[in-house]
């Protein structure tokens, strides 16, 4: 792999001098993260894609689709939030109603919500 990393590396910078609209700055960013781009090289382990990563967003952008998304920054918020709270329960196998009553029940009630750091 190591010609082909110098040959994107200098196809990058290339790209990056010829300063040409909506492929320098690209190319710049890309060549800022250099040591993240070739990770799949040199740790074992590590997939050439972002496969999991987006099975991992995938419901919340299908939910994004299907609502329309939120109207504020405020409800952006409120949605990135709660949907971290989601998926972290799910992947805790924790019922995700059961937390979020639970931490409603124990704001109303004035007392510590629970936490999903409990299980780490």
């Amino acid at each position: 792999m190591a010609p082909v990393r110098t040959q994107v590396e200098a196809l990058l910078e290339r790209a990056v001098a010829a300063t040409l609209p909506h492929v320098s700055g690209s190319c710049e960013d890309i060549l800022e993260h250099r040591a993240a781009l070739w990770t799949f090289v040199d740790r074992d382990g590590v997939e050439p894609n972002n496969n999991h990563a987006e099975r991992e967003l995938r419901a919340f952008v299908l939910w994004r689709k299907r609502s329309f998304g939120t109207q504020s920054p405020r409800g952006n918020l409120f949605a990135e939030r709660v949907m971290t709270v989601a998926h972290t329960a799910r992947k805790q196998e924790k019922t995700v109603l059961e937390f979020l009553t639970d931490c409603c029940t124990a704001a109303r009630m004035g007392a510590p919500p629970p936490s999903l750091f409990a299980a780490l």
